[in-house]
């Protein structure tokens, strides 16, 4: 019995990094498209738009709501320590060096990483991925590069939006409801943030639009087994989006702000 169980347990360390190895060829093998002619620059540019601009409202409304929220939550928990001051500090910080890009690329996670998965799923059980091939157009090239580097840009895009919304969420409910005054509640928050949490925020942003944007690719691409493999593949390119996206976090963050 304790053997059987050592030997599930290594056929499924061995899965994980058989798995983990595929993924990570699958996306050097995209990336390495980028520099080798030729370019589809329409494809990447209707990966763009998919990527960055319809999803922008969800992005919106999750970076406003978080920003207020977190404005009521920092606000009774400073008041018990008579530091409400902080409150402004609080807010831009947190939202430019984790929940902006965080959130961002889980509600993008959720939307694009679903819409790649089953796009690119349904060309493989169809054999549409096969007719590309027959057809002299790499795959890899064609459906997988533009949304790779769609994905890196677009996030970013998306984070700074995020971040402006975000602000003016707390901004708006202390404020608002609070009772801050408007000008040192601006003076506090341009005074305390630094580009470096700005730019690690972005740098976090465009890792994770490579991620979303790769595992999407990387499990429509490879289903099979028919229209259960295209719903198999894009659960999978949620849930494995989403936690590498939180792991991943954890990791870039030692690296930024670890001393």
């Amino acid at each position: 019995m304790i053997l059987d169980f050592l030997a599930a347990i290594g056929r499924a360390v061995l899965g994980l990094c058989r798995g983990a190895g595929a993924m990570a060829l699958f996306g050097l093998d995209g990336l390495s498209h980028l520099v080798r002619p030729p370019f589809y620059g329409r494809l990447f540019g209707r990966a763009l738009v998919e990527i960055g601009y319809f999803s922008l409202p969800v992005v919106a409304l999750t970076a406003v709501f978080t920003g207020m929220v977190l404005a009521l939550q920092s606000y009774t928990g400073f008041a018990r320590f008579s530091a409400q001051g902080a409150v402004a500090s609080l807010v831009v910080l947190s939202v430019t060096r984790e929940l902006g890009p965080v959130l961002a690329g889980l509600m993008v996670a959720g939307r694009i990483g679903a819409a790649t998965a089953a796009e690119l799923g349904t060309m493989r059980v169809t054999d549409q991925i096969d007719a590309l091939s027959t057809l002299s157009t790499n795959p890899m090239k064609y459906l997988v590069a533009p949304r790779l580097l769609a994905g890196i840009i677009a996030l970013p895009l998306l984070v700074i939006v995020a971040d402006v919304l975000g602000v003016m969420g707390g901004f708006i409910v202390s404020t608002m409801k609070l009772g801050f005054s408007a000008d040192s509640y601006v003076t506090n928050t341009v005074n305390f943030v630094r580009m470096d949490d700005v730019v690690s925020g972005l740098a976090k942003a465009a890792v994770f639009g490579f991620i979303i944007s790769l595992m999407g690719c990387y499990q429509g691409y490879n289903s099979k087994g028919g229209a259960q493999g295209v719903g198999s593949a894009t659960t999978l390119a949620v849930v494995s989006a989403s936690i590498l996206i939180l792991a991943l976090d954890y990791v870039l963050t030692e690296m930024f702000f670890a001393r």
